[in-house]
């Protein structure tokens, strides 16, 4: 296993701790060490990529796990954030939705020899879904940060619809026959 792909495994195993810091209030400053993990883990994402690019690294397993890493992090940290009233459920189920879409469809064109990356439009709405969940972890109670809370959970299920339009266009090919 090359070093980004060990970078997104740990992207994955810093999870399940930023989701006990995230809802055990009991242990002292939760919140603040559940984002310093939350940030840590969203920072490998760039890392593992810019070390893959650039030393030529890129692997069929990278293409398939950092994705997944990512929908990992951010649906667990959504589904903590419903569990503490931050952010409406049913945004949470579109967006998660989205994610279980688009990973079928990576199994179909894998099952077809095909590996589908990410596209940019995937890569942005990652970026916003985790600066979404930075400012409502912070849950910082100002009138102008709950109307930027409001535009980044909307803007981010907006990113969410228009990167599922983008990929099922783009992609729609390997559901005919299989194939790209």
């Amino acid at each position: 296993m090359n070093l980004p792909n060990k970078i997104t495994m740990l992207r994955v195993f810093l999870i399940p701790f930023f989701v006990v810091f995230m809802l055990v209030s009991a242990i002292p400053y939760s919140k603040y060490i559940a984002l310093v993990v939350f940030v840590v883990a969203s920072l490998t994402d760039t890392l593992d990529g810019y070390i893959a690019r650039k030393y030529k690294l890129v692997s069929n397993f990278g293409k398939f796990m950092d994705p997944l890493a990512d929908k990992l992090l951010v649906s667990s940290a959504m589904i903590c954030l419903v569990s503490l009233n931050r952010i409406p459920a049913w945004v949470v189920i579109v967006i998660i939705s989205r994610e279980f879409i688009i990973s079928g469809f990576r199994l179909v064109a894998s099952d077809a020899g095909v590996v589908i990356a990410a596209s940019w439009w995937g890569k942005i709405k990652t970026v916003v879904q985790m600066i979404m969940v930075i400012v409502l972890i912070l849950s910082i109670h100002n009138p102008v940060v709950a109307v930027i809370e409001q535009i980044l959970i909307y803007l981010a299920l907006v990113l969410t619809v228009v990167s599922l339009l983008d990929y099922l266009i783009k992609n729609w090919k390997v559901m005919d026959d299989g194939k790209m």
